[in-house]
């Protein structure tokens, strides 16, 4: 299945190029791929990230079931594996135990940061772990709308993958505009998205800043902070794990932030929780770093 997801994109993306090299993008695929891309992106962010791994804010079962059927339509993992892993990766960030740390290969030099990189990236993916469900997710295995969403990855994923290319028939009535759509729509949504989170898990525990004391390799890069939707900042996100809020400071782009504030808004979250500005000033490196790791 991992070999699937995270190779079947890529291979697509490739043979697109071949295919539709010089034919341009229409409205409608950007369209697809733009708003597919905010919907499963989110999905991740905010679902699967901060609100059922962190449980930085609550919400009502009707907003947690669309949150997480729309990170389960990234197609990375199903919504219970994901959230173990990723708890997992926290309780050992960047020691024997997480995942995907990059500092965890023998190898030394440039050998190694490849290898680090490599596996924090997507290598993890195919490497066997022993990551208990049970053990690090047991409220969402006592959660049965969540459950129900889990028994449904496959369904979700194929959904995700099928719906562009219908919208693309149905609107231009044509093969044509049905390929355009599934390869813009489904498969290059999905190989970015991919990538960007993959991105999180390796470059932001390599490269970049780190303004707060961390007990972890957790860096800043605002490169990334939009494609992300937030989840860039990855150094305060270590430092504040529980906080909805990842861009604390200011100019830190946080789309999935703004989005949960508007929830809040809205009465649609609550208990929404941020750190205080004495838990963050108390956390301030007093020589903050800046790593590059060659």
């Amino acid at each position: 299945m991992a070999v699937l997801f995270t190779v079947g994109p890529l291979v697509g993306v490739v043979a697109a190029m071949v295919l539709l090299w010089g034919q341009g993008l229409s409205g409608l695929d950007f369209g697809l791929f733009l708003g597919f891309y905010l919907f499963t992106g989110l999905g991740v962010t905010i679902g699967y990230h901060r609100l059922l791994t962190h449980r930085s804010f609550e919400a009502p079962t009707a907003v947690r079931v669309l949150f997480a059927v729309a990170g389960t339509m990234s197609a990375q993992k199903s919504v219970i594996d994901w959230v173990a892993t990723h708890r997992r990766h926290h309780a050992y960030a960047d020691e024997y135990g997480d995942p995907h740390s990059p500092h965890l290969v023998e190898d030394s030099g440039l050998r190694g940061v490849l290898r680090g990189l490599w596996h924090s990236h997507a290598g993890w993916l195919f490497s066997p772990h022993d990551t208990v469900n049970s053990r690090w997710a047991p409220d969402l295995e006592d959660d049965a709308a969540i459950c129900a969403v889990d028994r449904s990855f496959p369904a979700l994923v194929t959904t995700s993958f099928l719906l562009p290319p219908l919208i693309g028939l149905a609107v231009n009535g044509t093969l044509w505009g049905m390929l355009t759509a599934f390869v813009w729509g489904s498969l290059v949504r999905i190989f970015l998205l991919h990538h960007v989170t993959w991105s999180i898990n390796s470059i932001c525990h390599f490269f970049g800043e780190q303004p707060f004391e961390s007990r972890d390799e957790g860096t800043n890069n605002w490169p990334l902070s939009l494609l992300s939707f937030g989840e860039s900042w990855h150094n305060n996100h270590h430092a504040f794990p529980t906080s909805a809020r990842h861009g604390l400071l200011r100019g830190q782009v946080d789309p999935s932030w703004r989005i949960i504030r508007t929830l809040e808004q809205l009465r649609l979250a609550w208990n929404v929780r941020l750190p205080s500005p004495r838990i963050i000033a108390r956390k301030w490196a007093a020589e903050p770093k800046r790593l590059a790791r060659w």
